[in-house]
This record gives C-alpha cells, sequence and structure tokens, in this order.
C-alpha cells in the first residue's frame, strides 16, 4: 500500500474520533510492513494542564476565562508529536488540526518536509442540530451543555473552515467531504473508497 497522509477534520461530535481509530485499524490489517501513526493533540493536551510551570498556569488561566489557547502551543503540540515519533517509513493519520487558519500552511510545511505525497484532507459534514443533539445527549462531558456546544460550533464555523480552506485551494491536497450523518460503517466505507484503499 502507498504510504498514506490522511488529516480529519470535523467538529466535536462528528465522530472523526471513531473513523480515525477505524482507518488505523483498516491500514494496519492491510499494510503489515510500515507502521501506522495516529496523532491527536487532545491527549497531549491533557498531559500539558497538569503541568504547573509558568506557561501552564497562563494558559490555565487564559482557558478559565473563556480563551483560546495561543496559537503556538497546538502547532508546538503536533510538531512534537511528529518529531518524536516519525520514523520517514509510516501512515500517518491526524485528527483534530489544524483548527485555525495560520496552522494549515505550516502544517503543509511539515509534510513538505517529511516529503509526504499525496495528502488527502478528509472533513466530516453535519447539520448543527444534529451536532448538538449527539453532544448534549449523548456524550457527558461537563462542557457539553447546549451553550457551550453552540459556541464550539460557531468556532468551528468561523475559524476552522478558513484551515479547511487553505486545501481546498491548495493543489496539492486531495479534500474529501464526507457526510457524517450516515452510520459508522457507512461513513468508514465511503472514507476508503475515497482515499483509493
Amino acid at each position: 500500500m502507498e504510504l498514506q497522509t490522511v488529516v480529519l477534520i470535523g467538529p466535536s461530535g462528528c465522530g472523526k474520533g471513531t473513523q480515525a481509530k477505524l482507518l488505523k485499524e483498516y491500514i494496519e490489517t492491510h499494510d503489515t510492513e510500515h507502521p501506522t501513526h495516529y496523532f491527536q493533540t487532545g491527549e497531549k493536551f491533557r498531559e500539558f494542564m497538569e503541568g504547573d510551570k509558568h506557561t501552564h498556569r497562563k494558559i490555565k488561566e487564559v482557558l478559565s476565562n473563556g480563551g483560546l489557547a495561543p496559537g503556538f502551543l497546538p502547532i508546538w503540540m503536533w510538531g512534537s508529536l511528529f518529531i518524536e515519533g516519525l520514523t520517514g517509513d509510516d501512515h500517518i493519520i491526524t485528527d483534530g488540526f489544524p483548527r485555525r487558519a495560520e496552522e494549515s500552511p505550516i502544517l503543509h510545511t511539515a509534510f513538505e518536509f517529511y516529503e509526504r505525497v499525496n495528502p488527502n484532507v478528509v472533513t466530516f459534514d453535519m447539520p448543527d442540530d444534529l451536532i448538538v443533539e449527539r453532544l448534549v445527549h449523548g456524550r457527558k462531558r461537563f462542557d457539553d451543555t447546549a451553550e457551550k456546544v453552540a459556541e464550539r460550533l460557531a468556532w468551528f464555523r468561523r475559524d476552522v473552515s478558513l484551515a479547511i480552506r487553505f486545501f481546498e485551494e491548495h493543489p496539492y491536497y486531495k479534500v474529501h467531504h464526507i457526510d457524517g450523518t450516515r452510520t459508522v460503517d457507512e461513513v468508514h466505507q465511503t472514507i476508503l473508497e475515497s482515499l483509493g484503499i
């Protein structure tokens, strides 16, 4: 199998984490010669928030006051994951980044540096009311209130859409818009078909 570089982007509740794991399992089953890396910044961010240095305290303060983490932080997080994890002969699946317009061109420089060929970007299209239903009545995260979910969706539609646009306008990438309202298996099969694997 040709080495895969797959960027999964979608709002909370769209199922991208589930699809990332299914995709990883599929690639590992069909290509035992190359390792498959699943890079997701959420876990690294949670580890970071347990720290007690100056930067950790400042970011905790910003977030507790309703602000966003500064732009350098997610870039440092996924950049360090690449540096620590990549061997040069592996499949890459990313989940949850880029999330801002300024991250996309920087991620592109990473893909160029690592000589990744034919990267694919998979986005999940879902109506907001379905996402709210899934998050508020399905998952039970402390911040999955209707108000907080609406705020996160507004941010996604405003900021993350600009990150996606970079890939749509760049000839280096293939962008696949997937209907996230279908069943888990149907979405998985559509992703495999879109990637040609």
